[in-house]
């Protein structure tokens, strides 16, 4: 061991940022500055940090934080660090601004799910290594002595003592490479690692030298004496265990390598603010020497502002121009691309122009069709288009958009079919966070480049005086254009490294939200077929039960009022009838909300029951019955949806335009309106859904005994809980019990209380807790999963799918009980509801691939949820449900069965 200053230059060096918290948290002063914010830890962290830098001048460094504590090894070994008591508050609220100031200084920084900051450390020391690069990891964490070697040193910055192989043997009494079996045999009480009780350091360290290593010291166990031989030969059965979970994991998957690691130019004016914030004189002092440190041109990546970037957007009026943006975009690995149109309904939009983007703060828009009096002459669009077309179709020319599917959608009616759709800086930014801002453009460059947008209102209008974009000046919207395209790409060089950064998010984007996007704009652009007279005449029927509706509120009430009015309906409820105020508005008003009428109609009371179903039945009539005829796209005879990746928090997709997700399947009405949804001539209706697919996931991710009993026999899950729960063979359960159970299974995974199971079955708070303990009794594993989420959401501010989809928690930490409240019920539901999004696109893309490869006459027209409809041709039907089946019931590999209902019919209703 040795000091600091005589060590040699190391290149690499890889930083236990997480250790270094935790050891600075309990080392130094509880500092906070004058808003009572913990500010002591980080300090420590940011100045080691700092004196790590000056010191060494490494070419690369990565900062490494541990994910959260459920890791890999908690499935060898589910008490594994089980002692450990939760992270103290005043801890917990020092990472996200140490994290944040950590990027704004241009620190690579690394938080990977699954496996702790050691395994990720030990992955790149160990890449290093083969590559012959020396490294340098700084850590307190005696368990990292076992990656020391020839190109790998340890140096811990609090004591500024360093160890290389030598320093190993010397401070531990084995070297290197007994370290594992050194830790195996002592144990670890903090990480709840089980050893040899009575087998302290010398102890083992006297062993390993014996016998040669843990093997040997198996091996021998009977030749040691004494009381802690006795021990040590009780303990052989966990002794494997205990080496797997002291072995630091060095083959870690994580997209990027040593070499990746290069600290870029650091965001002066943001670390300025947090060192104010943090009232640090010291670290303020350091700014001006900061920027000299790490010399680069490359803009840091960080949440936090970025410098402006020059720009030069060329317009492109002559074909010599135009040839030289060719050559550019030809030669670009990557380019930007987004399409102005006069509407934003793709199916009627004509195209106006197309603008590109190949470094950032240089684009280029070419004008098409700019129609307005006195508009300059323009490139003819079909030359253009047809010179583009080589460029757009190829699959080797990697192209970035916004929301790419709406421009793939328009160039396909112009004959073009848009490939190598490599990256979406829409989809980039949601699956990154898809809470943390709205993922338009203009939100974006915001967010992420602290750039304000020209927006489109600026250049075509508001309202009913709004231009569409073929009136508009070619110069204003040139630059508008060029700059889409610009923010486009500088956006992708900002969100996708982050996303690297973290593997199995960077899957999510890749492997489910990337190729949906081709598959979600051909369901919209070949739609489904409508029965517009069916929907005609259900109008009507419709507008006669309302208006007898009407007749029969005023009798109830005793005169006639506008029973759209909150204020007249809160008037007669509440002063005219005396029914009880159940919760008031903000302003301390009784309110009349939805909730409220729903609780007064179960109640007994017959005025709120009937403007319920007046609700109901007008907004059926407005929303599907009167609209969905007008909607009919007159050049193809079907309505076309659109479908949004981008907006439910927990990867759901959303449609609009019609929204064809909420049409009612368990009302008359509904269906009725599902009726109308038919085939073509010769073809059928197919709808594929998976059965209680979130109940199957709850079962696969709890690992519940009882449940996954009941999901591999097949029984009927709500039949077989209320028998379990109720203490019943199956066939003696009534469907009454049945009922309440389906209420207990679907409401317990949305997060529902005792109290609000009572409110839906209508009966007593006590006997609906009652019937919650019963459950929970009857299947520990659901509520153990439910405790343990809870947990892990307080200590990550998030919460993954089964493929790594993260739901951002920002209230999980609140001061005010009912938001704390909601953040838990949503991290115990999301996990589940955002798999099974995750399983039904999984299936999208396996069968929207069989489509387009084998050519069936098949066509894949509607996602519901958890539901896919096609329309087949009546020959293929038989076929076609098999291999439907198929793809949706592979398409994830549960610890119970998925199962998928299969109907057909000759329209929507029949089907389902």
């Amino acid at each position: 061991m040795f000091r600091i200053p005589l060590m040699p230059h190391y290149p690499l060096i890889l930083v236990d940022a997480s250790g270094y918290l935790f050891r600075a948290y309990h080392a130094l002063p509880k500092l906070t500055n004058s808003r009572g914010e913990a500010t002591g830890a980080l300090l420590g962290v940011l100045n080691m940090l700092r004196k790590l830098i000056e010191t060494h001048r490494p070419e690369y460094l990565g900062v490494i934080f541990d994910a959260g504590r459920r890791t890999f090894r908690n499935d060898l070994y589910p008490d594994y660090k089980a002692h450990r008591p939760p992270m103290p508050d005043d801890l917990r609220e020092q990472i996200e601004p140490l994290q944040a100031v950590i990027r704004a200084m241009g620190l690579p920084l690394l938080v990977i799910p699954d496996v702790e900051a050691d395994d990720v450390i030990g992955t790149l020391a160990t890449q290093a290594a083969a590559a012959g690069i020396p490294t340098l990891i700084s850590t307190g964490d005696k368990d990292m002595a076992q990656l020391v070697g020839e190109q790998v040193t340890l140096v811990n910055t609090m004591t500024d003592t360093l160890l290389d192989p030598a320093g190993v043997t010397a401070k531990f009494g084995v070297p290197p490479e007994r370290i594992v079996d050194y830790l195996s045999l002592m144990g670890d009480t903090a990480d709840n690692v089980p050893g040899v009780p009575g087998c302290g350091p010398k102890t083992a360290a006297k062993w390993i030298a014996e016998y040669g290593g843990l093997d040997g010291v198996i091996a021998n166990a009977g030749a040691v004496k004494g009381k802690v031989g006795e021990s040590l030969r009780a303990a052989l059965g966990q002794l494997p265990l205990s080496r797997e979970l002291t072995t630091i994991k060095c083959d870690v998957d994580l997209g990027l390598g040593p070499t990746d690691l290069k600290p870029t130019a650091p965001d002066i004016d943001t670390l300025r603010g947090w060192y104010e914030r943090f009232e640090s004189r010291r670290l303020l002092a350091t700014l001006d020497d900061l920027a000299a440190t790490w010399p680069s041109t490359t803009p840091a990546p960080a949440t936090e502002p970025v410098p402006p970037i020059q720009t030069e957007y060329d317009l492109v009026l002559t074909q010599d121009v135009f040839e030289t943006w060719m050559s550019r975009l030809q030669a670009a690995a990557l380019f930007a691309i987004d399409t102005e149109t006069t509407s934003l309904d793709t199916q009627r939009a004509e195209l106006v122009g197309l603008s590109f983007a190949v470094t950032p703060g240089q684009a280029a828009y070419v004008p098409l069709a700019h129609v307005y009096p006195g508009a300059p002459d323009q490139l003819n669009r079909d030359a253009v288009l047809a010179r583009l077309k080589p460029l757009l179709e190829d699959p080797d020319r990697a192209k970035v958009g916004q929301n790419l599917k709406y421009d793939l959608s328009v160039l396909a009616r112009y004959g073009i079919a848009l490939r190598g759709i490599a990256h979406d800086t829409m989809l980039e930014s949601y699956v990154l966070d898809s809470t943390a801002t709205r993922h338009d453009m203009d939100s974006l460059a915001k967010k992420y480049l602290d750039h304000d947008t020209v927006h489109f209102e600026d250049i075509a209008g508001k309202g009913a005086r709004q231009i569409t974009f073929d009136q508009i000046p070619i110069e204003p919207a040139g630059h508008y254009a060029a700059e889409d395209a610009d923010v486009t790409l500088r956006l992708h060089r900002t969100l996708w490294p982050r996303l690297q950064a973290i593997p199995r998010m960077a899957e999510v984007y890749e492997s489910i939200e990337m190729p949906l996007v081709p598959i979600l704009a051909r369901m919209e652009g070949t739609g489904v077929r409508i029965d517009s007279a069916r929907l005609a005449h259900q109008s009507q029927d419709l507008g006669r039960r309302i208006a007898a509706l009407e007749i029969e509120a005023y009798e109830q009430a005793g005169r006639p009022f506008n029973l759209g009015s909150p204020k007249q309906i809160g008037a007669i409820f509440f002063d005219e009838l005396g029914l009880p105020v159940v919760t008031k508005t903000p302003k301390g008003a009784p309110s009349t909300s939805e909730e409220v009428l729903e609780r007064l109609a179960a109640e007994g009371h017959a005025l709120p029951a009937i403007i319920l179903q007046h609700r109901t039945l007008s907004k059926l009539k407005s929303t599907y019955t009167d609209k969905l005829p007008q909607m009919v796209n007159p050049a193809t005879g079907r309505v076309h949806t659109s479908y949004h990746q981008a907006v439910a928090a927990t990867g759901r997709l959303s449609s609009s335009d019609p929204n064809l997700q909420n049409i009612p399947i368990r009302t008359e009405e509904g269906r009725l309106i599902r009726r109308a949804f038919i085939p073509e001539p010769g073809w059928r209706m197919l709808a594929a859904d998976y059965s209680q697919i979130e109940l199957r996931i709850m079962a696969h991710l709890s690992g519940d005994e009882r449940l996954l009993a009941a999901f591999a026999s097949g029984l009927d899950i709500h039949r077989a809980t209320a028998a379990e729960i109720l203490g019943l063979a199956p066939d003696e359960v009534t469907g009454e019990q049945r009922r309440s159970a389906k209420a207990i299974n679907f409401g317990l995974i949305y997060g529902m209380s005792a109290f609000g199971l009572a409110r839906q079955l209508g009966i007593a708070r006590g006997a609906a807790q009652e019937y919650v303990d019963r459950y929970f009794a009857r299947y520990p594993g659901v509520r153990d999963f439910m405790e343990r989420t809870r947990i892990q959401a307080r200590e990550d501010h998030y919460v993954e799918t089964l493929f790594g989809r993260r739901l951002h928690l920002t209230d999980i930490a609140h001061s005010n009980q009912n938001r704390r409240a909601g953040a838990e019920r949503t991290a115990i539901n999301a996990p589940m509801q955002g798999t099974a999004a995750d399983i039904i696109k999984r299936a999208m893309i396996t069968v929207d691939d069989w489509i387009q490869t084998e050519q069936p006459p098949v066509r894949l027209i509607m996602q519901v949820h958890d539901e896919l409809v096609f329309e087949v041709a009546e020959a293929a039907i038989d076929s076609a449900s098999a291999r439907i089946r198929e793809s949706m019931e592979s398409a994830a590999e549960l610890a119970v069965p998925l199962v998928v209902d299969i109907g057909t019919g000759e329209n929507w209703d029949e089907a389902h």
